[in-house]
């Protein structure tokens, strides 16, 4: 795989140039670093005002296993979405295999690290894990395609 420019500090506008997620599924609020082809590292600070607090749950508001997976999706994206010719791509899961270790509360700041584990002909596998303050809280291994690179090969009928 050629080597890429390594990019830093993307906000969320930047972000959104890569991939194709948007209000209110868009949960990411700084790419840190992305290495093309190979790794990702992400923030997502989560505030009391988010959308789904109020209905999980008014007593103990704590963050929606469904939200944690795609946070740490869309970190993953990052490591192939960032590859030039996939820029702004869109992408579909295949496959998801979250653990959940301990709860996100309003006022956490959770850390991602993606790693890429392959890459192929719009196929991508690996993981993303999820830390509070140094420690494990989520993880998920992926595969994920883009969809208008797998369709290209195809074979085409005569």
């Amino acid at each position: 795989m050629a080597e890429y420019q390594t990019l830093t500090n993307l906000g969320p506008i930047e972000i959104q140039q890569y991939q194709q997620n948007r209000f209110p599924c868009f949960f990411i609020d700084l790419i840190e670093e992305a290495v093309p082809g190979k790794s990702a590292r992400g923030y997502k600070n989560f505030t009391y005002n988010e959308w789904f607090f109020p209905a999980h749950f008014e007593d103990e508001p704590n963050v929606p296993g469904f939200v944690q997976i795609e946070t740490m999706a869309q970190v993953f994206l990052m490591t192939f979405l960032t590859i030039p010719e996939n820029k702004g791509k869109k992408a579909a899961a295949v496959t998801s295999k979250a653990q959940f270790k301990k709860k996100i509360v309003p006022g956490d700041k959770l850390e991602i690290k993606a790693e890429l584990y392959s890459y192929s002909r719009g196929l991508a596998r690996g993981k993303s894990v999820g830390y509070l303050n140094g420690e494990v809280t989520c993880s998920v291994e992926l595969t994920v395609a883009i969809p208008d690179i797998m369709n290209s090969f195809i074979p085409k009928a005569d």
